[in-house]
C-alpha cells in the first residue's frame, strides 16, 4: 500500500490535467490520502489596471472555483477525499509554495510536452515545479487510459 496522506494534482483546465487528476484520485483513494486540487489562477488580462491588492475573493478565483469543484465531481470517484483550493499568482510559484503551506507527500502534474522554440519562449512549469518541489512530483504527458489507473477504481 502506498503511503500518502496529502496529494497535490496542480490542475489548468485542460484534457492533460483531466488526465492527471484521474491519476492523482487513483493514488489517493489507494492510499486513503486527501487530494488537494489546486488551479492557480491568473489575473485576467481586462483586470489588470485594478489597484493591488485584489478584493479577498476576487471574481475569477470564484469562476475557477465553481468551474473546478463540477471537474471534480465529474471526475473522482465515490470514497477520494478532495478539497478544492484556488489561488491567484504565478503556477510554478505558487504550485511549490502551496506543496510547501500544504505539507504534501506528492504533487501530480501534467505537462504540455512543448520542445524547441514552443518551449524556450513558455518554458515548463512541470519543470520548474520538478527543480523547487519540495516532495516527490508525478508529471503525466498525454491522456491516461483509465484502464492504466492503479487498482482502486477512480
Amino acid at each position: 500500500m502506498l503511503k500518502y496522506t496529502k496529494i497535490l494534482s496542480a490542475f489548468d483546465f485542460d484534457g492533460n490535467s483531466t488526465a492527471a487528476l484521474l491519476l492523482a484520485g487513483a493514488l489517493a483513494k489507494e492510499s486513503n490520502a486527501t487530494l488537494h486540487i489546486l488551479h492557480i489562477a491568473r489575473v485576467p488580462t481586462q483586470d489588470m489596471d485594478v489597484p493591488l491588492p485584489f478584493d479577498a475573493d476576487p471574481r475569477w478565483e470564484k469562476e475557477a472555483r465553481t468551474k473546478l469543484a463540477l471537474v471534480a465531481k465529474n471526475t473522482l470517484r465515490a470514497g477520494v477525499q478532495y478539497v478544492i483550493d484556488v489561488r491567484t499568482g504565478v503556477p510554478d510559484i505558487d504550485i511549490v509554495r502551496a506543496a510547501r503551506e500544504l505539507e504534501v507527500d506528492l504533487i501530480v502534474i501534467a505537462t504540455h510536452g512543448r520542445t524547441g522554440f514552443e518551449h524556450f519562449v513558455l518554458g515548463s512549469v512541470a519543470e520548474r515545479v520538478i527543480r523547487e518541489a519540495p516532495c516527490p512530483v508525478l508529471v503525466t504527458r498525454a491522456t491516461v487510459d483509465r484502464s492504466l489507473v492503479p487498482h482502486a477504481p477512480i
